[in-house]
This record gives structure tokens, C-alpha cells and sequence, in this order.
């Protein structure tokens, strides 16, 4: 960490290891979460149990809307990986936005995000293959994956938590991802997986697209 960020840390760092939950759907909004290093799972009941929405890693915050607005907490969130977290409170996050137009501009910048990713969760859920379910939500976390020196992106999800950000039940979810490794459009990896080619990816998830909208000829 920069001096900068120690400094932070001394005044409003907190560690919390892997598993923890930082709150609790429902529960009162009065803190905003920077993360520093690990990341959080952002968790919402559904009447098909729990979905996770997403994975905030390191440099990113969450926990705002419920600060800002003083209402309950829209989302579970979880720490995913061990964490070292600045814990903000509500009227310190509010002076910080007030003060700093980069702080602010950054929020905004979130708040659309934030929209698109829900917009992309709901076009996801309307679609009828559960194949087309699983590559679409791949090609989503590829976007924000992590750049390999072999031109790969590293995708750091599970089985698990493509099959709840879906919708679809585990062994489905695993025999679509089997799959794609056997086209080599996967490769397993310690952290999740590997997307060796994200162009050739997003073009199968296109043909997926077009089979669904005007079925298989093949037949």
C-alpha cells in the first residue's frame, strides 16, 4: 500500500477473513465499504433462493446506495476473499463526497454501472437455453476478468456461482461448462477459469443467441 492508503488504513481500516458477513439484506445502511485488497460477494434472496449479483474486487466500494439514501440494505454482502476493508461511516462517506469531485464523479461512475450490470442480469434471465444462459454470464465476468500474459482473461468464478447469477441448478450449470472446456472455449484454473479467446467466446454466445431465436435447421 502507498503511504496515502496506510494512513487511511490506520484511521478506518478493518481485516475480515473469507466468509464473513459484512450485512445482511434488510439490515440499516450507516457504512460504505472501500475495498483495499480481497473482494466481496453481493448476495439478494429470490424466491429461488440466494443470487449472487456480483464480486467487487480490490479498488472498488460498495455498501453506498444505503448510506447515501439512509435506507436498508438492498444485497447481502460477503467477503469473498480475506479482506482489508476502510469502513466508512455516513456522515464521514457524505463529507468525503461533498469535498472531493473525484469521489463524487467515481460514485456516478458506479451508480451506471450498476444499472447496466442489473440490465444485463434481467436480459440474461429471459433467455429460454440454459447454454446461452451460461456463456452470457461468462462473457460478462470475461469483461472484467483479469488480463493473462498469454492473451487469456482469468474468469474467478465457480460452478456455484455462475449456477445462482443464473438461475440454473448446479450439474446443469456444470455440464454446460464441461462443454465448453471440451471445445476449448474454458480451461479449468486454481481460481476459477481460463477464457483463452474472449472474441471467439462472445461470437459463440452470438450463434447461441441466433439459434434460439430461430431454432435449430440441423434437424
Amino acid at each position: 500500500m502507498s503511504s496515502t492508503e496506510e494512513q487511511l488504513f490506520q484511521r478506518f481500516g478493518k481485516e475480515f477473513p473469507a466468509g464473513y458477513v459484512l450485512c445482511e439484506e434488510g439490515d440499516t445502511g450507516d457504512e460504505t465499504y472501500i475495498i483495499q485488497s480481497g473482494s466481496i460477494r453481493v448476495v439478494k434472496r429470490t424466491d429461488q433462493g440466494d443470487k449472487t449479483l456480483a464480486i467487487i474486487p480490490a479498488g472498488e466500494f460498495v455498501g453506498e446506495m444505503a448510506t447515501l439514501l439512509n435506507e436498508p440494505r438492498g444485497a447481502t454482502l460477503i467477503v469473498e476473499e480475506d479482506a482489508k476493508l476502510l469502513v466508512i461511516d455516513t456522515n464521514t462517506f457524505e463529507a468525503m463526497v461533498k469535498s472531493n469531485g473525484e469521489i463524487a464523479y467515481r460514485i456516478i461512475k458506479k451508480l451506471a454501472e450498476r444499472v447496466k450490470n442489473t440490465n444485463k442480469q434481467l436480459e440474461m434471465m429471459s433467455f429460454k437455453d440454459a447454454n446461452r444462459k451460461v456463456v452470457y454470464a461468462v462473457v460478462n465476468a470475461a469483461d472484467k476478468g483479469q488480463q493473462q500474459d498469454d492473451g487469456s482473461v482469468l474468469v474467478r468464478l465457480s460452478v456455484g456461482d455462475i449456477a445462482s447469477m443464473t438461475g440454473l441448478d448446479v450439474p446443469k450449470v456444470n455440464e454446460v461448462v464441461q462443454k465448453l472446456v471440451g471445445a476449448k472455449l474454458l480451461k479449468p484454473h486454481e481460481e476459477g477459469y481460463l477464457v483463452p479467446d474472449k472474441n471467439k467466446l462472445f461470437k459463440f454466445l452470438e450463434f447461441l443467441a441466433m439459434k434460439e431465436q430461430f431454432g435449430d435447421f440441423s434437424s
